[in-house]
């Protein structure tokens, strides 16, 4: 059994507080912050060591721009963690962005389905057309 649909005044106010979720974002960002640990490739250093981890973390934030990766490098501490912020705060404008096309399009075919039905009349000019002649004369 299917739940039934949401009324018209419901969607609407969906729409107006999905609006304002969207007023009220922070800053935000695309992108994919990852941790990476490197070898520096010195024979006697830690991180040659079988196992060892490397290096690091070292963050980067990796996205796409006109088609092409672009890298950034994150520095370690606060700023991870307001990146992460930001990251987030783009996954929730996208899917508020998602949502908000959803509940306008029922909006619209509420709306739609509100209209006056006219199946079968044609709307038009009560005027009759006339065929226009060719040019050449009939025998």
């Amino acid at each position: 059994m299917s739940s039934p649909s949401p009324s018209q005044p419901q969607l609407e106010q969906r729409r107006r507080q999905i609006k304002r979720a969207i007023v009220e974002l922070g800053d935000l960002r695309p992108g994919s912050l990852v941790a990476r640990y490197r070898r520096c490739g010195k024979q006697y250093c830690h991180c040659a060591q079988p196992g060892a981890r490397g290096h690091g973390p070292c963050y980067s934030l990796t996205r796409r721009v006109n088609r092409k990766t672009v890298t950034r490098i994150i520095p370690a501490g606060p700023a991870v963690e307001r990146t992460q912020e930001q990251i987030a705060e783009y996954r929730r404008l996208r899917s508020l962005v998602k949502e908000l096309v959803e509940v306008s399009e029922q909006i619209c075919q509420a709306q739609l389905g509100a209209s006056p039905a006219r199946k079968g009349q044609k709307k038009g000019s009560k005027s009759r057309w006339r065929r226009r002649s060719s040019g050449k004369s009939e025998p």
